[in-house]
């Protein structure tokens, strides 16, 4: 009989979630790389990276002779950025800070919040508060490249995603379970359940959280209210460059590439 599902913050797993995400890392890298050589004047050397989590990005970016900066709320996310970043013999300016009110006193080139993050923003107040604090830290015509799923309303079916990844003898097998969105509160609940094998033992977590929702022409409204950002292009999750789109046309999965005015 399989063990039941403990209830356990993802985030407080750290290698975990990271095994589950790394094979993202280095298309994002080279996509990141790539909008800013396509859209970015004059050098491109300092990057930040709000909801930085376990630091795969930050070290992937290092790697290739970025400055980086990162910012997560949750210590364990940081505590093990800062051990894979002295593993590589990489530096990184860390430190524990929101969504909604994070400052810096340098600008950077180009901020990244690539994997949903900035849902977990939930009041529209908020949203805008977290774009005006990205505005004040990059410098006028740097980048901001914001990942995230929008919602169709009209669609009330559940939504699942099932990732895995393996590393050292131990396999992560992660669920994703997005209930349908509440357009009155704008918000979804999501479900995570992660299936960790290691030394011939299956242990078994969960995890539930509320994202904020949006429809293509919600995060145009949110983006109007924050003039200090111009949306520039549009791609989606496969990261092709030479591939963009209309917000919300073709796909739910959203790269929005916002441009400082």
């Amino acid at each position: 009989m399989a063990e039941p599902h403990v209830e356990r913050d993802w985030y407080d797993l750290p290698a975990y979630y990271d095994l589950v995400f790394d094979s993202l890392t280095e298309d994002e890298a080279d996509f990141i790389d790539g909008l800013a050589r396509q859209h970015v004047s004059g050098r491109c050397e300092r990057v930040l990276e709000p909801a930085c989590g376990s630091g795969r990005l930050l070290a992937a970016l290092a790697r290739r002779g970025y400055e980086v900066a990162g910012f997560d709320a949750s210590e364990p996310m940081l505590d093990f950025a800062r051990r894979r970043l002295d593993r590589l013999g990489l530096r990184a300016d860390l430190s524990v800070q929101r969504l909604e009110s994070f400052r810096y006193r340098r600008k950077f080139d180009i901020a990244h919040c690539m994997v949903s993050s900035f849902k977990y923003v939930l009041t529209e107040d908020d949203a805008r508060s977290h774009l005006r604090a990205a505005a004040r830290a990059v410098r006028k015509g740097g980048l901001y490249i914001l990942g995230f799923h929008l919602t169709q309303y009209e669609d009330q079916t559940v939504d699942r995603e099932r990732w895995q990844g393996r590393r050292n003898g131990t396999r992560v097998v992660c669920t994703i379970r997005s209930e349908p969105p509440e357009k009155r509160t704008r918000t979804e609940q999501i479900r995570s359940r992660l299936s960790v094998t290691e030394g011939g033992r299956t242990r078994r977590f969960e995890t539930r959280w509320t994202f904020r929702t949006y429809s293509a022409a919600q995060f145009r409204a949110l983006l109007r209210a924050v003039p200090e950002w111009k949306l520039v292009a549009t791609h989606d999750f496969d990261y092709d460059l030479a591939h963009t789109t209309a917000m919300g046309r073709d796909r739910l999965d959203t790269v929005a590439v916002l441009q400082r005015t």
